[in-house]
């Protein structure tokens, strides 16, 4: 299963540069991550300038609903912070409507550590984080702030941002009950914009002057330190398909307009970094 599973990212590098035989027509669907949901917006405002009569519609529900709806047929592609999980690779490959997913990688990004700009603290390691979220450390001053409460906010537990963090700062341990979740990066940000005491996380995407970012293990997060792999948190953002997407199809076209000069220049206008560089 997971040799199958590393197999399907291949397709997407050898195949993508074909050129096209017909402008791409119809309609198309896309669902799932809340962090590539504003490259998914900003690729469909693209699409339908180069393509008037073409409709696409950007659901921005979470990773795990993307791929529950590309399984469910209710999308023709999946935006994805994370690889796909074993049970999910399970449900499409299985069953009278079995297909192969597909995983484009579009671009990185880094899961970034954010506070209240009044707070001081510039920098964590990711043992301090960690301690934060499982309630052993409480209050800034523990960690050289201000005496202040500290507030953990959190992604939902099926977001792929949560999972992301979980594994890489949480080492899987089980975050406090007191932690505060919130359903998408944008509301991360609110959250922790208008609390002084607040500590969230967020896709790199949406860090601004409203909050700022800690350095974590001593590496600032920025598009250098993710494409290096240097910053720790650092993961691969993904547009999932049901097989490889025939190609000279909107869906084909859509997938691997990230590797085009206009597509990267997007990606980074989000904060995002490409993956490959024209």
């Amino acid at each position: 299963m997971k040799k199958l599973m590393l197999l399907c990212i291949v397709p997407t590098l050898i195949l993508s540069s074909h050129a096209f035989s017909a402008q791409p027509s119809g309609s198309l669907q896309l669902q799932g991550s809340t962090t590539v949901g504003p490259i998914g917006d900003a690729f469909a405002e693209a699409f339908k300038k180069m393509y008037p009569d073409v409709s696409i519609t950007v659901s921005k529900t979470g990773s795990g609903d993307g791929a529950a709806s590309l399984v469910d047929g209710r999308c023709d592609i999946a935006m994805m912070s994370r690889f796909m999980k074993p049970k999910e690779f399970k449900q499409a490959t299985t069953g009278d409507n079995a297909f192969l997913p597909v995983a484009h990688v579009i671009a990185m990004d880094g899961v970034c550590v954010i506070v209240h700009p009044s707070n001081p603290i510039n920098e964590l390691t990711s043992e301090q984080v960690r301690n934060i979220y499982t309630g052993k450390i409480k209050n800034w001053s523990e960690l050289g702030g201000p005496d202040s409460t500290i507030v953990p906010i959190s992604r939902d537990t099926s977001s792929g941002t949560y999972e992301t963090f979980e594994n890489l700062v949480m080492n899987k341990e089980k975050m406090a009950g007191h932690v505060e979740y919130v359903n998408s990066n944008p509301q991360a940000h609110a959250r922790v914009k208008f609390t002084k005491g607040a500590v969230g996380y967020v896709g790199l995407g949406f860090v601004d002057n409203k909050v700022k970012a800690l350095k974590i293990d001593g590496v600032t997060p920025n598009q250098s330190t993710i494409s290096s792999g240097k910053y720790p948190v650092s993961r691969p953002l993904f547009l999932f398909t049901k097989n490889y997407p025939k190609l000279g199809s909107l869906v084909h076209e859509f997938c691997t307009f990230y590797l085009k000069e206009k597509g990267q220049e997007i990606i980074e206008s989000k904060g995002f970094v490409p993956v490959t560089n024209y």
